[in-house]
This record gives C-alpha cells, structure tokens and sequence, in this order.
C-alpha cells in the first residue's frame, strides 16, 4: 500500500517585509528613530547641565509633548493631500529646524533649545499621520499585525542604541555631534521615501456643508464610535496620561534611586530600549494568539508593575550599586516590554476598523489622547515638585495606570474586532491597510 503526500501546500504567514517598498520605508523609519532617540534625551541632559535645573531639563519633555495640541490639524492636512510628498517636505524640513541648535552657546540660549523641541515635535505628529494612511494603501489587512510590531519594535528598540550613543557623542564631542546624527536621520528618511512609488488613496475633499471643526474633529468622533476602541482609547489616555509623572520624576529616581547624575539616564533609558526590542517582537505573535483588547490590557498590566517598581526602590533604597542597577531594570524592563503591545494593540484596532482617508485624522487623534493627558501631567508633576515629595507622585502614577489596565480587563467594550487577529476577515485585493505607529 502506498502513502501519497499531503497536497495541502505549507503557506507563510503574511509579512510586510516581502513588499520592497515596505522595506524602504523601515530603513527610513530606523534612520529617523535612532537620530531622534539620540537627540531629545541629549536635549533633556544639556539642559539640565546648562542651567543646572531638574525642573528645566524636564520642560524639554513638556515641549516635546506641546505640539500635541496641533495634532489635529496635521492629521487634516495629511487626510486631504497626498502623504508621499507631504512625508518628503516634513523630512527636510525637521532636518533644517534642528540644525538651530548650532546656535545654542549657553543658558541664555535654553528658549532655542525648548524651540527646536517643539518645532522637530510637531513634525513627528504630522509624519505619523501622514504615514498610517501612506502603510495602509501599501499593506493588506492581514499584514496590520506584524507591521505594527516592526515599527514598534524600531522605534522602542532604538532606546538600546540611540541613549548610549547619544550620551557618548554628548561627552565626547558635544552636543552637535548628536545634532548630525539626527539630521542625517531626516534626511536619510526623505531619500527613501523619493525613491518609494505607492499607489496612494485618492485625496477626499471636505464633506458638503461640514465644517472645519466638524471635519477636524472627526477623528476623534470615530474613535469613539466604536465600543471596544472607545475602551481602550480612553485607557490609554489615563494609562499613558499618568506616566508624564514618571517623566517629571526621572532625575530625582535616578538620583535617589541610582545615586547617580543626569548621565545615567543614557543606559537606564537603553534597558528599557532591550526590552521594548522583546516586547515589539513578540507583539505580532501574541496579537494573533490574544487578539486587541487582551494585548493592550497586559502591556498595561507591565507598565503598572514597572511604575510600582519605581516607588519601590526610592522608598527603600538599596545599598549596593549592582543593587540599585537590578532595581532600575525591574522598573524599565516591564514598562519597557509592556508599552509595544499596548500601542500594537491600540494601533491595530484602529487600523482595521477606520477607512482610509480617516487614517491621518484618527492617528493625530489617537495621539492626542495619550500625548496630551502626559503632557498635561508631565507639567502638573513638575509644578507639584516644588512642594511635593517625589515619591507621593509615583505611588499616585502606579496607582492610576492599575486602575486603566483593571477597566480594560473588566470592562464591557465588545467591538467589532474584539477577538484574535487571526479571525479578522480580509479586505478584496487592491485595498491595503497598514500603520506606522499609533
């Protein structure tokens, strides 16, 4: 008796690392993130050393986040022209801005430093709503998944390179040499993209007799249209709102917790680039196995345990420095592992249920709605130092972020796509979707 062959064929799973121009635009994306990881936490560091202010080398963080409030409009503006060429623009423009900082020579100068900030801030919410609409005319449904994962796994995974690199050239050479490693990145980003042909959704005009703030606000009209992306938008407001209190309290961690200055935010930040690397990706992997709503809700589950962490360690300090160290990576590794599949999580549920040409609108939304509460936070802790221990802030932070990964895990938000992301139906050929982040 003879056996036959199965003749079911082995297929691959879906991978957006097949499409060439895909693959270009990762390369782009790797360029920008590792010139901009190196340069705001540079900025952090320069200028706390130049006024010699806790308070001030956290603003940079508040001026990072300020532009946040123009979210809206750059999502518009992405939705209502083509992204390709807008991509290019904002590339070479952000290039221009930074190279200002050349003209920063001391404390005096700091208004330049917090100009810039704000200036190369803007034009990442502008590039991330031009390029969600820009993937998803590129990449099928089925290839959502895992190209969130790549993108986060590169912009969180560049903290490994990007702060030790950027601290060292900072020691080493100064400030400008991190400014030319950023620059490059723009300009890198922009070259790719010339050399990137998509067929791009066709540009929409306003809707007759809307308007502008009908239309301006539509994204966040849509993410609220749906149970389950309403749920888990409005945790990841509160959830990553609060952790603005860990980024005002970063240098007084470091140096209650660490014993040690401003620098040590270079390799502190780089252990939680290793595991934000992890977490991104496995994302793609879990996401098929969890689906949305249980991936964002044990990213966020991390980063509580992480937050909890960092109030651990300055309640109780530890004497050893190899002690201190394990304690700081107890506090990274989770917030760093947890915060890809929440944004994996996130991202891709909104990517499979908003049309095309709402892409750019409903990503600026979806920023301003976590960006803005951090910024808002980030500002309040700040503020709150002046007469507040520390330590009160990051119990209250640790508190917050448990209470938004509790409602995620016991709330009611069925949506649309509330399962695995296997079971998602797929969209007819020629219709692709894809994100580049949030």
């Amino acid at each position: 008796m003879t056996r036959t062959a199965s003749a079911t064929p082995t297929t691959k799973p879906p991978s957006p690392m097949r499409r060439p121009a895909y693959r270009r635009l990762m390369v782009g994306w790797l360029a920008t993130n590792l010139g901009d990881s190196a340069l705001y936490l540079v900025l952090a560091i320069w200028v706390r050393e130049l006024t010699g202010s806790d308070a001030a080398g956290a603003l940079v963080f508040l001026f990072l986040g300020l532009p946040a409030l123009l979210a809206p409009w750059a999502g518009q503006l992405a939705d209502r022209v083509r992204r390709r060429p807008l991509l290019i623009v904002t590339n070479l423009a952000t290039a221009s801005v930074i190279l200002a900082l050349l003209l920063v020579r001391g404390p005096e100068h700091v208004w330049l430093v917090y100009a810039v900030t704000f200036g190369y801030g803007l034009s990442a919410y502008l590039t991330a709503s031009a390029q969600s609409g820009l993937l998803r005319d590129l990449l099928p449904d089925d290839e959502i998944g895992t190209a969130n994962g790549i993108f986060t796994s590169i912009d969180n995974g560049m903290r490994i390179i990007s702060p030790p690199l950027g601290a060292g050239l900072y020691v080493l050479a100064g400030p400008w040499a991190v400014v030319a490693v950023s620059v490059g990145g723009y300009l890198v980003m922009a070259l790719m993209l010339l050399t990137v042909r998509i067929a791009e959704s066709a540009p929409e005009p306003p809707e007759p007799g809307a308007g502008y703030w009908h239309e301006v606000s539509a994204g966040f009209r849509e993410l609220l249209r749906d149970p389950l992306l309403r749920l888990l938008t409005i945790a990841g407001a509160v959830g990553f709102g609060l952790t603005g209190i860990l980024n005002a309290t970063i240098f007084p961690l470091l140096e209650h917790g660490l014993q040690e200055g401003p620098a040590a935010l270079g390799p502190a930040q780089a252990i939680q680039g290793v595991a934000a690397l992890a977490g991104g990706l496995v994302s793609a992997l879990a996401l098929r196995r969890l689906g949305e709503r249980r991936l964002f809700a044990w990213g966020m589950t991390l980063v509580a345990i992480g937050s909890f962490a960092a109030w651990a360690i300055v309640q109780w300090p530890l004497e050893e420095s190899w002690m201190r160290w394990a304690g700081i990576a107890l506090v990274q590794w989770p917030i760093g592992f947890g915060v890809p599949w929440t944004i994996v999580g996130l991202s891709t549920l909104r990517m499979r249920l908003v049309p095309p040409r709402l892409q750019g609108r409903t990503s600026a939304a979806m920023n301003v709605s976590i960006n803005v509460p951090q910024m808002v936070m980030l500002a309040g802790a700040t503020g709150a130092m002046v007469v507040l221990d520390f330590r009160w802030l990051l119990l209250l932070a640790a508190i917050g972020i448990t209470a938004a990964a509790a409602a995620v895990w016991l709330g009611r938000g069925e949506g649309r796509a509330d399962g695995a992301i296997a079971d998602a139906p797929e969209t007819p050929a020629g219709i692709g979707r894809g994100t580049a982040g949030a």
